[in-house]
């Protein structure tokens, strides 16, 4: 879902942002391809900035329908949440057996220590 949302709200102001350039919506004619390009990426970087500003602002005053809105004209009703990735426990390794059969018994101390903190 992560996935999808994400896509959409870059797909969506990409496509608001040349529409509204190829329709002249905003009085701006473009005749060179290059030029309509650039003005594209420059009306697309101003519709995301402000619908993401106002999601922003209606998400800290609390004011729903506005976060609603301005996300579904984004593409998608709300931003993405991104899983944080686990934590990792470094492990040193050694090329003589002791030191390698210290390491990893260490590894596995620090396992069962996490295994106990988390059982409820």
């Amino acid at each position: 879902m992560n996935l999808l949302a994400s896509v959409l709200r870059t797909v969506v102001p990409l496509l608001a942002g040349w529409i509204l350039t190829v329709t002249g919506a905003l009085g701006i004619e473009a005749d060179s391809t290059v030029v309509a390009g650039g003005i594209t990426a420059a009306v697309t970087l101003a519709y995301y900035t402000l619908l993401r500003l106002a999601e922003e602002l209606a998400s800290r005053i609390g004011w729903e329908p506005g976060r609603l809105i301005a996300g579904l004209f984004l593409g998608w009703a709300r931003p993405p949440a991104y899983e944080q990735p686990t934590a990792t426990v470094p492990v040193r390794v050694h090329f003589d057996k002791e030191a390698l059969r210290l390491d990893v018994g260490e590894a596995l101390r620090r396992a069962a220590q996490d295994v106990e903190r988390r059982r409820p």
